[in-house]
């Protein structure tokens, strides 16, 4: 084994009043990450470029090297999801998410209140599978939550713009509050109208369907908002094989577009299927705090059972982000610790003659509610500076600015290669 590459999805944040005006970061107890930066070089890095407030794909392929800038995020989703799409098939990702009406377009909970059942989810796609009629063959997949996939099977442009008011290509926007919004073709072809009428087509008569789902009055009953419309983006029309990355690598990335990524550089991946999130009730923190306890305990068994096979291991840990677009920042600080707990207290024990880093894919910050611009921290063992790190150091966004800024594209190549 060489090295272990964490991304901790989103984690980064700004100072809130919730916390005495600290970080997530700088309130979490994390005494092993304490202890492991102690020992580190912090810096920190724009994964994608400056002033730009990156989507995770676009973070996450630019911080393992990659050019981000021209891949779609549909295709990579669809490939971690273990579906099969051909050259020709239009593929987006997708969000339920919560509208008054197709007329006033008010989008009231962008993603549904997040609070779905897999059984729930596959009912509704289910619903929209039978009963959405369109001239050309389509597939709808939900995924984890109020994910989901919309698959267009033949021939299709791509060159159209995302029907999803909250995201353009590849960057986020910082907006609470938004109306419904169509995606148009960007050129004068035939097949770009087409493609844009379909996936407009498909919007319009799957509300339809799921306004008057019995799950959806159901909810609404409850207090919970409806998921009875799905906003859909990052278009793309052909499987996504990058340049091998270089090394033996393996990875731990629980959900499809982590997955997706994986596969499309070529890592191996490591499966355990107990830290697939199971949602019970309507409290889904409990049931993320589950999944990231378990997913902590499969990275350590990963790195434990295969250190002798591979060169590097990948791990995302998925779960920090969610508490930054729900404005949770108590949530974020828990998750934080259970990594330190589960994981870290392990990794630290593993550091001798291995490299590690340990940086966010972006800014999640939980006032904004949105991934933001904001440079994230970036830890790398051994320190590779002649300087005696302060002993009060720790992985957290003030530390990571008073060291050297780091192009995101460069961070593997620098301390792994």
């Amino acid at each position: 084994m060489r090295g272990v590459f964490i991304i901790l999805d989103g984690v980064a944040d700004l100072p809130t009043s919730a916390l005495n005006n600290q970080t997530p970061l700088e309130a979490a107890k994390t005494p092993n990450l304490d202890e492991i930066a102690k020992k580190s070089k912090l810096d920190y890095c724009f994964p994608v470029k400056e002033g730009i407030a990156p989507q995770s794909h676009t973070a996450v392929l630019s911080l393992l090297g990659y050019d981000s800038s021209t891949i779609p995020r549909g295709p990579l989703e669809a490939q971690g999801a273990g579906i099969k799409i051909r050259k020709g098939d239009l593929v987006l990702r997708t969000n339920f998410c919560t509208i008054d009406s197709i007329k006033d377009g008010n989008i009231l909970d962008k993603r549904a209140g997040r609070i779905f059942t897999k059984k729930e989810t596959k009912i509704l796609a289910r619903a929209i599978n039978e009963n959405v009629k369109l001239p050309y063959p389509f597939e709808f997949h939900s995924t984890v939550q109020h994910r989901g996939i919309l698959i267009f099977r033949g021939g299709f442009s791509d060159n159209i713009t995302n029907a999803d008011p909250f995201y353009g290509k590849g960057v986020a926007y910082q907006k609470e509050e938004a109306k419904i919004q169509f995606s148009r073709p960007m050129d004068d072809e035939d097949d770009s109208k087409l493609s844009a009428d379909l996936v407009n087509a498909f919007m319009r008569k799957s509300h339809e369907v799921l306004n008057n789902h019995p799950i959806n009055i159901a909810r609404a009953k409850k207090g919970l908002f409806a998921a009875n419309f799905l906003n859909c983006r990052e278009p793309g029309n052909s499987p996504i094989k990058l340049k091998k990355i270089k090394g033996k690598w393996l990875a731990l990335a629980i959900r499809p577009l982590e997955n997706g990524i994986a596969k499309a550089v070529g890592m191996s991946l490591y499966y355990d299927r107990a830290v697939i999130p199971k949602i019970r009730g309507i409290d889904v923190y409990s049931s993320l705090h589950s999944s990231l306890k378990h997913a902590s305990k499969a990275a350590v068994k990963m790195i434990r059972r295969n250190h002798k096979k591979y060169d590097y291991f990948y791990i995302h840990f998925k779960e920090t982000d969610i508490p930054g677009h729900d404005n949770k920042p108590l949530e974020k600080v828990k998750m934080i610790e259970l990594i330190d707990y589960y994981f870290f207290s392990y990794l630290k024990k593993y550091l001798n003659g291995n490299n590690v880093i340990i940086t966010s894919d972006h800014s999640t910050p939980c006032k904004l509610k949105s991934h933001s611009a904001d440079p994230v921290p970036v830890l790398t063992y051994p320190n590779p500076s002649s300087k005696s790190p302060s002993n009060e150091q720790r992985f957290t966004e003030k530390f990571g600015l008073e060291g050297r800024k780091i192009l995101g594209r460069s961070l593997l190549k620098e301390n792994f290669f």
